[in-house]
């Protein structure tokens, strides 16, 4: 599904990524775990098409075609979904309006006010909200909780099939953060898709179990194993990190 080969990028001339390569299946989930400032945010930037961001040599392949000819638009109609750790507020645009004209244009389709909302109120019920939820105004006056649960809205609405998850733990409480997991849970055992989950941590892991976990230092994975590698980190820090032996070949 994802092909990203020999990857290196700069941002105000400072390269941040450094012959970064990574392969993801179709559903498969794989989690990136780093320090800070080791470049995972990157590469959520990357691959939605961030122009701040240079591509200096690399190549990132999605479902065949060249990702890096691709505007953001056109890699969001691909099926590629970015949930950001602090989703932007857009004041004056509700839910809503945005949610079913996103919808028409991803499927080509004209959908009676009945007709969408028929859909999203499953969702909302899903993912504990209020049906009114659908007419606030995108992620404004929100809490970090209810900031991440529209993002899932849109989410479940627009049938991505790569989801990235750029720290979603972040800013959450443990009630929210159960129902967050538990539907992104559902999400991927209903639907083909695959998931890059960027985290610090390992709760949302416990639902979400990746196939593989990767470790990013200076710029490129220098560590791949499976989802005890994260729970290897959360107890005994990054520090253990230094044999590249230790990895498998997840390709």
């Amino acid at each position: 599904m994802l092909e990203i080969n020999n990857l290196t990028v700069s941002v105000s001339d400072k390269i941040i990524l450094k012959d970064f390569s990574l392969t993801i299946k179709e559903h498969e989930i794989h989690t990136l775990m780093g320090l800070n400032g080791s470049g995972k945010s990157t590469i959520c930037k990357v691959l939605m098409g961030d122009p701040t961001y240079k591509i200096v040599e690399g190549s990132i392949f999605y479902k065949g075609i060249d990702l890096l000819k691709q505007d953001t638009v056109s890699r969001a109609r691909m099926g590629l979904y970015l949930v950001n750790q602090n989703p932007i507020e857009i004041p004056g645009v509700k839910n809503s309006e945005m949610l079913r004209v996103a919808l028409e244009q991803k499927n080509n389709k004209h959908y009676s006010v009945l007709e969408f909302y028929k859909i999203v109120n499953n969702i909302l019920e899903k993912i504990k909200l209020d049906k009114d939820f659908i007419h606030r105004g995108i992620n404004e006056n929100m809490s970090g909780g209810e900031r991440k649960k529209n993002e899932l809205l849109h989410l479940w609405v627009l049938e991505p099939d790569l989801i990235i998850l750029d720290e979603i733990d972040s800013g959450v409480d443990i009630d929210n953060l159960n129902i967050i997991s538990e539907s992104l849970k559902e999400y991927y055992e209903t639907h083909n898709a695959s998931f890059l989950i960027i985290t610090h941590h390992t709760n949302i892991l416990k639902k979400l179990v990746p196939n593989y976990v990767h470790i990013l230092n200076d710029g490129k994975i220098i560590e791949s194993k499976d989802h005890t590698l994260a729970f290897d980190i959360e107890n005994n820090g990054f520090n253990r990190t230094n044999k590249v032996s230790e990895s498998i070949d997840y390709e």
